[in-house]
Formats: C-alpha cells, sequence, structure tokens
C-alpha cells in the first residue's frame, strides 16, 4: 500500500487527503499552521460553475466536475460527522448594469442547455419580484444560476479533516517541512521536518504533494553535497540564494478583504437566499445565522507592490459601497469583522497547478488554484488520486 505525504492543509490539501483514504491509501498530512487557514479561512466559498464564461477544456471540466462531486461529497461528510454543513443550494444570482450585452449570456444559456446545465435570463421585472431588496435602478437584467452553489470554506476543510481521520489519516499540525530526499539504496524518499521524533515517524514515503498555497513558493530544487547514500538532487522547502537553485513553482500573493455584516432582518425573502454578485462584488447569506440576518459581502483583488501585500482599507470600502449601492439594506447594517487573506496567483502560466514537479516522478503540484481553491477543490483531489492509482 502506497504511502501518501500531503503537505498543506487547506481545503485542496484537505480534499485530497479525504479522496485518497477512500482509495486505502496510507496517507499523512502536514501543515505549520492548523487547518483552513491562509486563503482558505479567508475564502467566500462562492461556487461559479455553470455561471462561468468557461466553456470547454480543463477549465470548465473541472468546473463541472466539481459541482457535481459537491452535491454528493456534502452528505457524504455530514453523514460521518454528524452535523450540517452550510451548504447554499439556491444557486446564483449575477446582476447586469445598464451597459451589459445580453447577447453573451444568451449564447452561454444555449451551451450550458446542450450540456444540460441550466441557466436563466430574468428581466428586470422579474428580478423585482423575486429580490425585492435590490435597487434596480441601473440593474436592466439578472444570470440565474440554480445548480451553482456556495459552501463555508472553514467547515467545509474542518469535515473534511474529520472524515479523513475516520478513514485512517494522519494530521500533523505545527509542523515544518524544511526537505525532502531521495535515497539511491532503496529509491524511497525521506521528509526532513523540524521535529526530529516526528521525523521517525514518518521515515519515507511514496508520493509526495504540495498542496501549500502560497507556501508553495519557497520550494526549491538544487545540486547539494549531501551524505553518499543521498542523491544529489535535493527538493528543499527553505528559500536559497545559491545560483544554481531552480524554484519548483512560482506562486505571486493575491489579497483579498471582506466584511462580515449583520442586518435586523432577511434581505428579501427569506425563503430565497441565494448569493447575488455584480460588479465582482458578492453578497452571500450566512446559512448559520438563524433568522437569515448576517451576509458576507466581498472581495477585494489587491497585487503586490514592492515585493508586499498590504490590505488597503480604500479597497474595502469600495466593495460595501458597491454592494450598498444594489442592496441599500446593507447601509444600516452592523460590521461584525472584517478579514482579509491571501489567494494563490501562478506566475506565467494559468490557475491552477496539478502536474509533477520537473524531475521527480513521484513529487506532484496541487496549488496555485487563485480565487477557484474551493471551487475546484474536489476536481482536484480526483486528479490527484488518478495519478496516484496509474502509478501503484
Amino acid at each position: 500500500m502506497s504511502h501518501v505525504l500531503i503537505i498543506g492543509c487547506g481545503v485542496i490539501g484537505a480534499a485530497i487527503a479525504y479522496e485518497l483514504s477512500l482509495s486505502g491509501l496510507e496517507v499523512t498530512v502536514l501543515d505549520r499552521q492548523p487547518p483552513a487557514q491562509a486563503a482558505t479561512g479567508a475564502a467566500l466559498g462562492v461556487l461559479m460553475g455553470a455561471i462561468s464564461h468557461k466553456i470547454k477544456g480543463n477549465a470548465w471540466q473541472m468546473r463541472a466536475a466539481s459541482i457535481k462531486r459537491y452535491e454528493t461529497l456534502i452528505p457524504e461528510l455530514e453523514a460521518v460527522i454528524m452535523r450540517r454543513i452550510p451548504f447554499n443550494r439556491q444557486g446564483i444570482l449575477m446582476l447586469c448594469f445598464q451597459e451589459e450585452d445580453l447577447a453573451g449570456w444568451e449564447k452561454l444559456a444555449a451551451v450550458r442547455s446542450a450540456q444540460e446545465w441550466q441557466l436563466e435570463i430574468w428581466n428586470a421585472a422579474q428580478l423585482q419580484s423575486r429580490c425585492p431588496q435590490l435597487n434596480s435602478e441601473k440593474i436592466t437584467a439578472a444570470i440565474y444560476s440554480p445548480q451553482d452553489r456556495q459552501v463555508d470554506p472553514v467547515a467545509l476543510t474542518l469535515a473534511l479533516v474529520e472524515a479523513a481521520k475516520h478513514k485512517g489519516v494522519q494530521f500533523h499540525f505545527g509542523v515544518t517541512a524544511t526537505g525532502y530526499y531521495l535515497d539511491n539504496a532503496d529509491q524511497r524518499m525521506y521528509l526532513q521536518i523540524e521535529n526530529a521524533q516526528l521525523s521517525e515517524k514518518i521515515k519515507d514515503v511514496d508520493w509526495l504533494v504540495i498542496a501549500a498555497g502560497t507556501g508553495s513558493t519557497p520550494l526549491q530544487w538544487r545540486q547539494e553535497s549531501t551524505s553518499r547514500d543521498r542523491t544529489p538532487i535535493a527538493l528543499t522547502f527553505a528559500p536559497t540564494q545559491q545560483a544554481q537553485s531552480t524554484p519548483a513553482v512560482e506562486i505571486k500573493p493575491v489579497l483579498g478583504q471582506a466584511i462580515h455584516m449583520r442586518v435586523n432582518q432577511p434581505l428579501g425573502d427569506p425563503n430565497f437566499q441565494p448569493v447575488i454578485t455584480g460588479d465582482d462584488v458578492h453578497i452571500v447569506p450566512c446559512l448559520s445565522s438563524q433568522p437569515m440576518t448576517d451576509y458576507w459581502v466581498g472581495a477585494t483583488v489587491e497585487f503586490s507592490a514592492n515585493g508586499q501585500v498590504v490590505a488597503d482599507a480604500t479597497q474595502l470600502e469600495k466593495v460595501k459601497q458597491q454592494a450598498i449601492a444594489f442592496c441599500p439594506a446593507l447601509a444600516q447594517a452592523k460590521i461584525i469583522r472584517t478579514w482579509s487573506g491571501l489567494r494563490p496567483r501562478p506566475e506565467g502560466q494559468p490557475a491552477p497547478i496539478i502536474r509533477h514537479v520537473p524531475g521527480f516522478d513521484n513529487i506532484l503540484l496541487a496549488t496555485g488554484h487563485y480565487r477557484n481553491g474551493v471551487l475546484l477543490a474536489p476536481a482536484t483531489a480526483e486528479k490527484i488520486r488518478e495519478i496516484v492509482m496509474r502509478g501503484e
């Protein structure tokens, strides 16, 4: 039975661990933080599948596969952990403003129909009837995607971890990996971590999966002098200034900020609470609040300046005002909290990165999902499972 080691326990690492556990593999997960931190802890969990403009190729196939898998995954996990996971099945509503050309949406709706997915185009009267909380002054239409979803990313990740533990997956948090080496004698890989006692327990593995998001950036490989029973090729997780070092993957952080807001009563019809999005601003109902009075609003897209990414309060205020513009009731909302996180954006290549590290047949990257980590987690886990099982 192969032993798979996963570095990183955000939603991607947790999903991979759970998926691999269903195949009877021995799985160990390490993270220097508790689960569901970093990008996962900051995400809104909006699952934009059918409503996206991706219509073919890997980009669409992964979205479609993930949306379908969520329909079975959520009840599957709930049956194991014996509690509900906040999962909004009421779809996504995208607002169209005065300058928007609906012809593109009509074409997309036709494509989705042929693919056996549903998109509805609502006129202003239909929108006002279904969502009276919206200011329709500048909204000419809306696209409703009833099959798209939203899930609480933290609750989902913790559920994946708990369910994977039931299947025998071992998790170790507060552990930093520093390197990985291939032994010449038996062709086994050995982990180097900042915990000698644990290092003895995880002495060798068959597969290494890097699912560390922005934490994947320090991953390097280089020629170095090692003991005679080790190969001269070493994979390290510590940045190095040596000229012969090569980054395995280049990930740039993109910051996102969001707000948790509370109103006195549900926005619009309490029985119809989809995710509402317009001008790339999301209003996300918090299903954990009963009655439905809490909403997440976000998120900003902030790139680094001079190598640093610092949250800009004016960007968050702009997102808040945009949300209020098409949902005026939010102007009276109480701010419960604000937060931010760094999304892992690949440099010079499309997201996500799911492939072998060059030169290593049994080291895989599952990282760089940028703004779609929660959406693509199930499909990513399935791709990793397929690669590992093919190598069995």
